[in-house]
């Protein structure tokens, strides 16, 4: 039976989008950089995988992924900054997506060679892990064919409605990138894009099904139940990132 892999779960908290992409990278080249070293060594000198889950919020910016189509931004540039809403092109899947206060942003680095290599699985892991939180709530999640992310079922008069975006990057199958949870999220946001891409959806949050705030941290801590027991991880929590990572 493979080894229980240990994963640092690290909650930034209220972060700039850019500092955070950063963070990712360095910990996604980390990774790599040690599966790489490993091929050279024997076996009783490899060297630990280092697997994270990032937790945080994000001032408000727009992120499109590199298969996405810019004309889903509704706003140009003065209007960008009328708002106050940042823009970032970045090299996740998918197309335009929304960030901002109220929303829980997870970001895995965890290098798949430990845990199964099958992205498809790791997707539905991801979604399954948020589907199983929301429940906590009285939330029914589902998935829509062809479509990623949890969304929730049209019922009462209401649309088919998403509540958690989703998408991912991978280099050597260590992963990046991850999902979007709304929790108390200001939704009027996502009236300046086309979100994901998909036309005549519409999106919804945690605060705006029960009709109040929900606690971030109880939402955070339930991600982490959830991704743990589906993922059978070890989670080691993290108060702050280590000195060596300041300053990028």
């Amino acid at each position: 039976m493979p080894q229980q892999q240990k994963v640092n779960i690290l909650d930034l908290g209220r972060i700039d989008y850019k500092e955070a992409w950063d963070l990712q990278k360095l910990f996604l080249k980390e990774a790599v950089d040690i599966k790489v070293e490993n091929r050279s060594l024997s076996d009783d000198h490899q060297l630990n995988p280092k697997h994270w889950l990032l937790l945080c919020e994000h001032p408000p910016v727009f992120t499109l992924g590199r298969s996405g189509d810019k004309a889903h931004l509704l706003l140009n540039e003065d209007g960008l900054r009328q708002k106050g809403i940042e823009f970032y092109k970045i090299n996740r899947g998918g197309d335009i997506t929304y960030h901002g206060p109220g929303q829980v942003v997870g970001y895995p680095i965890l290098d798949l060679d430990y845990f199964f290599t099958d992205i498809h699985k790791y997707v539905r892991f991801m979604e399954e892990a948020v589907i199983k939180t929301i429940a906590e709530f009285g939330l029914k999640g589902i998935r829509i064919k062809g479509m990623s992310g949890v969304w929730l079922a049209s019922d009462q008069g209401l649309p088919e409605r998403k509540i958690c975006a989703v998408g991912v990057h991978l280099s050597r199958w260590v992963t990046m990138h991850g999902f979007a949870l709304n929790v108390n999220t200001q939704l009027d946001h996502f009236n300046f894009i086309v979100p994901c891409g998909i036309q005549g959806k519409a999106v919804t949050s945690i605060k705006n099904e029960l009709g109040k705030e929900v606690d971030i941290s109880l939402v955070n801590d339930l991600l982490v139940k959830h991704f743990s027991e589906l993922f059978e991880f070890e989670a080691v929590l993290k108060k702050d990132y280590e000195k060596r990572y300041s300053g990028i």
